[in-house]
């Protein structure tokens, strides 16, 4: 760590994986319900938990990249953090608005837009803490003394994905309109803008973690943004064949959907060959893991998994179903959870000034989380194809598909289950770490200058 304003990411880290707790603890109350076991149901009913659930994996993920930007602008930009104290206090107002937000969903106060239920007063306070969070970083990185592609491309995409917020914001009469604004939000946020937060980061984790010359790692992220523009902004259609569009939106979902994956499998290829290249010998090994998992499980999960039903002949039959949410639980685990989990991985020791990094520990965390999504998935999977055979093919009552498929959701709370041994097992070792230490400031814990210097 290099300066003392980068140790205002471990409090957002914390919050992030707080907030991830809780995440899985209202995916249980929601697994279990679909077995039956709906004891709760009178104080959180299944859309309460779904909502509260969903949202939190957007602040967790949020607030783990706001946690990423805060440290490495600094790094890329050779200089402090402007407001230390102000990012301090845009973290409790974030988490504030979070806690306000939970307590409404529970409330039953919220606005009816799937993904986007925040009720609209908080909906300003994000607005006003994100500017915050943007003026900050990019005061620090316009008065730095370098500007380098990754921090650009870092600020860029958390930029625009503030800008994208807006069209959530307008209400629309219209219900067509309206699908079709909020799916700037929801799609060009994951499916986007994110995919260049996901790239600065893991350029920042390569150059570090592999040796290669930032110049030969930053040019392939070039390629990277050059294909999430290309294929991301035109697959939005993909979620517009039913919402009563134009049926142009066929082919240019179709098309471009298809486009999609190469992002991901770019972003896949580059990682390894960047491993490759540098010897995969850092003493840091399982930040190395974490990053080279994450190019992975997102080309999977957001790439591979994606295409296999947003191909409009196959949606038709698909759409609305659980084969979706197999997807969700995949693409947004692998492309964005592992990359925070991967940057924490990074850090921590660099903060703390404690070498806790390839622990027993610490590669259990990495198997068992990964092993248990998986597991998820493939049960979700199972049960979207039983969905659909049955209900969309066959015709079956929707009620009665959802009885015949309660026992591949037991399945699905047995992954969970070793899902959450997992991420207990990396919270476990974060803690583990302590609280970051101003002694740890200008010292190369991790050993990324002699790993350099050993490849030069």
């Amino acid at each position: 760590m290099k300066f003392q304003t980068q140790k205002i990411a471990y409090w957002f880290f914390a919050s992030a994986m707080l907030l991830l707790t809780l995440q899985i603890v209202y995916g249980f109350i929601m697994g279990f319900a679909r077995i039956g076991m709906d004891g709760l149901h009178e104080w959180i009913p299944f859309n309460t938990a779904r909502a509260v659930h969903t949202n939190l994996l957007v602040v967790w993920l949020l607030t783990g990249f706001m946690g990423s930007a805060y440290y490495i602008i600094p790094e890329e930009a050779n200089r402090e953090l402007e407001w230390p104290k102000l990012a301090y206090l845009q973290l409790i107002s974030l988490l504030l608005v979070g806690v306000a937000a939970i307590v409404c969903y529970h409330l039953n106060i919220w606005e009816g837009r799937k993904f986007l239920e925040i009720p609209r007063p908080l909906d300003y306070l994000v607005v006003v803490n994100v500017l915050v969070f943007l003026a900050n970083i990019g005061v620090t990185l316009w008065k730095g003394t370098q500007h380098t592609t990754t921090s650009i491309v870092l600020y860029m995409g958390l930029l625009f994905a503030a800008l994208l917020y807006l069209p959530g914001m307008i209400d629309f009469d219209n219900q067509t309109l309206d699908s079709f604004y909020r799916w700037w939000v929801v799609h060009l946020w994951v499916e986007g803008v994110w995919e260049l937060i996901m790239g600065g980061i893991l350029c920042f984790l390569l150059i570090k973690l592999t040796g290669v010359d930032r110049e030969v790692v930053e040019k392939w992220l070039y390629i990277i943004v050059g294909l999430t523009f290309l294929s991301g902004i035109l697959g939005t259609g993909h979620h517009y064949y039913y919402i009563g569009t134009p049926k142009y939106w066929l082919v240019i979902g179709g098309i471009f959907s298809a486009l999609e994956p190469l992002a991901f499998l770019g972003m896949a290829l580059y990682a390894l060959a960047m491993a490759k290249k540098g010897g995969r010998k850092h003493p840091n090994r399982i930040a190395l893991t974490w990053s080279l998992g994450c190019a992975i499980m997102s080309f999977v999960g957001a790439g591979f998994l994606g295409i296999a039903h947003t191909i409009p002949q196959v949606n038709m039959y698909t759409h609305g179903t659980l084969i979706t949410a197999m997807h969700g639980h995949l693409a947004f685990w692998g492309a964005y959870a592992m990359i925070v989990l991967a940057m924490i991985a990074y850090t921590l020791p660099q903060m703390t000034g404690r070498k806790l990094w390839d622990t027993s520990m610490a590669n259990w965390a990495f198997w068992t989380s990964n092993i248990g999504m998986v597991a998820m998935t493939g049960a979700l999977a199972a049960a979207g194809i039983t969905q659909v055979v049955l209900e969309r093919r066959l015709g079956l009552d929707f009620l009665a598909v959802q009885k015949e498929i309660e026992m591949h959701f037991v399945g699905m709370l047995l992954g969970a289950a070793l899902f959450t041994v997992g991420i207990t097992l990396f919270i476990i070792t974060f803690f583990r770490h302590g609280l970051p230490s101003d002694e740890a400031v200008g010292a190369d814990v991790a050993g990324d200058t002699a790993w350099a210097a050993s490849k030069s």
